[in-house]
């Protein structure tokens, strides 16, 4: 069985301060370690499971995409986490995977550490279909991306603090 990839990242700031960031989808990009992100698709901050934010996204591979993601874990200031769905291709070899679950999932969890918190992103493709698992090997793929994340949040919230 496939593992969930983690990687986490000691931020210097209390926890709620690092969830306003991860709930509010007009932020992914900023964070984004992988350069995927282009921009939110209209829509508020997450409050709970059941809520579903897109996304704009490009890679070389696909194109210009979007993502349709569901919320599928929230715990306010703890946990969040949602299953991405494919809502555009960008290509006409992807259009039968729209709307298409392929089980697969990315998350935050928020462990307070005094002052600060621990952060640990995780992506688990350990229920999607062999051919995915296969093309980003086991989720490996995004262990470089994950840990970009996280250095990129850190910094986020080191200059809102500064300013």
């Amino acid at each position: 069985m496939t593992e969930p990839v983690c990687v986490s990242r000691r931020i210097d700031v209390p926890a709620a301060r690092v969830f306003a960031i991860l709930a509010d989808p007009a932020r992914h990009p900023d964070i984004d370690g992988s350069g995927m992100l282009r921009e939110a698709i209209a829509g508020a901050p997450v409050r709970g499971v059941g809520d579903t934010f897109g996304m704009r996204m490009h890679n070389d591979h696909m194109g210009d995409y979007e993502m349709l993601n569901y919320v599928t874990e929230y715990e306010q200031d703890r946990r969040i986490g949602w299953e991405p769905v494919l809502a555009r291709a960008g290509r006409p070899e992807d259009e039968a995977e729209v709307g298409a679950r392929s089980g697969h999932r990315w998350g935050y969890e928020l462990t307070p550490d005094g002052q600060a918190t621990v952060v640990t992103e995780t992506y688990d493709c350990s229920s999607a279909p062999d051919w995915l698992k296969k093309v980003i090997r086991d989720g490996e793929r995004w262990r470089g991306s994950m840990t970009r994340t996280l250095e990129n949040l850190d910094k986020i919230v080191a200059a809102e603090i500064s300013n």
